[in-house]
């Protein structure tokens, strides 16, 4: 949409009429203005428009996708509206004179139940606004207002429950046509007829079942696959359409379990800003699987894990102050995505959000006596949160949920291990995970911080721990050395968790939310830090891996399999002037001793290499 907006603070509220603001300023919509983060009250934002119609017959659509938080909205003057769903777009059919005014009043999130409150993000991203986007349509007087499609497998194969609501400006005795589709592939459809009858003014709901004989079935990348249905609703000659998937998804003690099959999990936290498609495209660079959506996210960034085949771990805000009505929020939002998103076959996962305690920051180091403090702190961790059972009460059924991440000691459905970074360090791993083999399995966060430019202060940068930072890069930390210490870090938990078969493991983050640095692998605007290279081989699905420190001397090397197929190839290294292969097997699932690596105390580096012929993938690390 090409209208031009504006926006300001509400000074005033009106008994019968719009807010007023003493100053409009020219801001971009959707947008998070920052010219208003510090506000206390509610924004408004104000746009003018023609009429949007074709023809003075039809009727004219409002649609406001992503606001935050509640909203009320006005057309010409009048009320037209309200909305408290940031996952639910608005929609709102209307008379339109030839000039028009829209003005949208964005009100303060409650900070109890607020879901873009958090320490990794800057003041921006809680700034009211309207997300996502906004727009102006011509309609029929009778047209298809919303539409839903949900796939199930049955044991006859498959169905697609259907619904279509009518909204009719004048009255209809007629019939929706509801057909199903393969999407760019090979395979049986159908399609099927619905009588619908409404007077003028009413809406009515059409509901049916379409069934599919031997649905073919979406897996995640690199476990077959992304096998979709593109599903229309027809009435008259317009037409909605959603997309869906068949798959099944389980969680065990070893992870994810994909139509009824074993599936490793690699990737990262996403953090909202930016792209989201851009964001997919860059995780899937990096051999990601999976994405951890710390918040709601537009239609688009579903649309493309669904393409990629990539999975998608979608928190909700389960923690706060006040767990009950925290709780009935989270119920609420929980609600809305499903019934937004519900469809996708990439969503895999809901998530209590992390829980907010850091009991071991400052223990750095790995010598015997930091891990024994370490141990001590652990076994005296609590974390204040809701019950277990309370959580999983309010996040939607059918699809396997993490009620709770937090770090070792808290007894969490996932867990939080930051080695290298809030304390130990990161070759402790190890010991961490030999203590407590709990946290293995399912790991929702792991990582390290960096720096993107030279001129900034640690400090003012949301997310990045500015004492972690100064102890192990140094108190005048530069960019390079900082991004450096970061891939090594990141590198030497990864394989860790890879060598001792994590079913889940999801570094923290993808891309920095803020300029200057963060804990992201990408900067802000997209730019790589040496980090994503190095996650990237550490995530390839066939990998040979080092068992320990890449230091002089003999180095055990693992050969990693996360594919469904036994795997028989050659594994070399070379170190300066010494190298040596061999030719290993691995199952699938499954890890195999590799040899040892003699490196010498000249080299500078170790490489490592699986297969050849043009299809080698390597490792590398330096000393």
């Amino acid at each position: 949409m090409g209208a031009k907006w504006t926006g300001g603070v509400v000074d005033r509220r009106g008994d019968d009429g719009p807010p007023t603001v003493e100053e409009w300023l020219p801001v971009s919509v959707p947008g998070r203005p920052a010219a208003f983060g510090d506000a206390a009250g509610p924004i408004a934002y104000r746009t003018t428009f023609g009429d949007p119609r074709n023809d003075a017959v039809e009727r004219a659509l409002v649609e406001l996708c992503g606001i935050y938080a509640r909203a009320e909205i006005w057309l010409n003057g009048d009320r037209l509206g309200a909305h408290d769903s940031t996952v639910l777009p608005f929609r709102a059919a209307f008379d339109p004179r030839p000039e028009n005014e829209l003005v949208v009043v964005c009100e303060r999130p409650d900070p109890l139940t607020g879901i873009y409150g958090s320490d990794e993000l800057p003041d921006e991203f809680a700034t009211p606004a309207i997300r996502w986007g906004v727009g102006f349509e011509s309609r029929p007087r009778t047209f298809l207002r919303r539409f839903e499609a949900r796939s199930r497998l049955t044991e006859d194969g498959g169905v697609i429950d259907v619904e279509a609501e009518v909204d009719a400006g004048e009255s209809i005795d007629g019939a929706i046509t509801f057909s199903v589709r393969p999407e760019g592939f090979r395979g049986g459809g159908t399609m099927q007829r619905a009588s619908v009858q409404a007077a003028a003014g009413e809406r009515v709901t059409v509901s049916r079942t379409l069934e599919i004989r031997e649905p073919s079935l979406w897996w995640p990348r690199g476990y077959g696959p992304q096998h979709r249905y593109a599903v229309r609703a027809k009435l008259g000659e317009e037409s909605l359409e959603r997309t869906v998937g068949f798959r099944e998804i389980e969680r065990d003690g070893e992870g994810i379990l994909v139509n009824g099959t074993q599936v490793r999990a690699r990737g990262f936290t996403r953090l909202p800003g930016g792209d989201p498609a851009t964001d997919v495209e860059r995780a899937v660079g990096a051999n990601a699987t999976l994405l951890r959506a710390r918040t709601p996210i537009p239609p688009t960034f579903y649309d493309a894990c669904d393409e990629a085949g990539v999975l998608v771990w979608q928190d909700l805000p389960t923690g706060g102050p006040n767990a009950d009505r925290s709780l009935e929020r989270t119920r609420s939002l929980a609600a809305a995505l499903e019934r937004t998103y519900g469809h996708h076959p990439s969503l895999a996962i809901y998530g209590g959000h992390d829980d907010p305690s850091r009991p071991f920051d400052g223990l750095y180091g790995g010598g015997f006596l930091t891990k024994l403090r370490f141990r001590y702190r652990a076994r005296r961790t609590t974390a204040d949160r809701p019950s277990t059972a309370a959580i999983a009460e309010v996040l939607p059924g059918g699809r396997p949920i993490v009620t709770s991440a937090g770090p070792p000691g808290t007894d969490s459905d996932a867990a939080l291990i930051f080695p290298g970074w809030q304390y130990l360090e990161a070759d402790a791993v190890e010991w961490l995970l030999e203590r407590d083999r709990s946290i293995g399995p399912f790991v929702g966060g792991f990582g390290a911080g960096s720096l993107t430019a030279a001129d900034v202060d640690p400090a003012g940068i949301p997310g990045l721990d500015e004492a972690a930072l100064e102890h192990w890069v140094g108190a005048d930390p530069t960019v390079e050395a900082s991004q450096t210490y970061q891939a090594r870090t990141l590198k030497t938990v990864a394989e860790a968790l890879r060598r001792r078969g994590s079913g889940v493991l999801v570094a923290a983050t993808l891309r920095d939310a803020t300029p200057g640095g963060g804990a992201g692998v990408l900067a802000r605007t997209g730019e790589e830090k040496e980090a994503y290279r190095a996650l990237a081989r550490s995530f390839e699905p066939v990998q040979a891996i080092l068992d320990g420190p890449p230091e002089p001397g003999s180095v055990g090397i693992t050969l990693c399999n996360d594919t469904h197929e036994e795997v028989e190839t050659t594994v070399s290294w070379r170190a300066g002037e010494a190298g040596d292969e061999t030719v290993v097997r691995v199952g699938p699932l499954e890890t195999a001793d590799a040899g040892t690596a003699e490196i010498p105390r000249t080299a500078s580096g170790i490489e490592l290499t699986v297969g050849g012929n043009g299809r080698a993938v390597t490792n590398q690390y330096h000393l």
